[in-house]
């Protein structure tokens, strides 16, 4: 049920938001340079690498170190455009093509990179419970827990994730995905 829910939802949602996913492209392609998408890769089900998409936030040569970096509260890195939409979370809308591939859920943990899961790990190895299923594009964590860029925030958004491992239902997931939106439409940070 939950992956049926999830290729309508997406099929709807893309259909729907292609006006602003086009919108938001032109504008990030007219205001910064590089590229308006950003793939990056992650692990999501039965630990499993892809990648995930966005609308790119950041100056082309945020990591042009190589060494993984966890956004910052006013992170200097964002460009212009970037900055309004990771306030608005709009640079998660190319994740409906995740959801529609099956590499993520409208609603489950976030997947994180493995640089920052072999950190997490060190202090909490049951972090690998979370592979058993699809990452979300949103969470209760992700609501309540914001952007996490401390190893703190990264524990609690644990704790939050394997609360909803065990509880989950296609009813909570209609009532999380609800709260997201009005958050969003709403202007809500979090």
């Amino acid at each position: 049920m939950k992956r049926l829910f999830d290729v309508v939802i997406a099929t709807a949602g893309i259909v729907v938001c292609s006006p602003f996913l086009l919108l938001i492209f032109i504008l990030q392609k007219a205001c910064s340079r590089g590229s308006a998408l950003f793939k990056q890769e992650r692990i999501g089900k039965g630990g499993k690498p892809f990648y995930i998409y966005k609308f790119r936030t950041m100056d082309a040569t945020a990591e042009e170190n190589g060494i993984p970096q966890l956004a910052e509260v006013n992170d200097e890195r964002l460009t212009t455009i970037g900055k309004f939409l990771r306030r608005h979370h709009l640079d998660e809308m190319p994740q409906l093509w995740n959801v529609l591939k099956g590499d993520m859920s409208f609603v489950g943990y976030r997947p994180e990179r493995k640089f920052f899961i072999e950190k997490i790990k060190a202090v909490r190895p049951d972090y690998e419970r979370l592979y058993a299923i699809r990452p979300g594009v949103t969470s209760l964590a992700t609501i309540y827990n914001g952007y996490t860029y401390t190893m703190e925030k990264m524990i609690r958004r644990l704790d939050m994730d394997l609360e909803y491992l065990e509880r989950h239902s296609l009813l909570g997931d209609i009532r999380i995905l609800a709260q997201t939106f009005c958050y969003i439409a709403f202007g809500k940070r979090f």
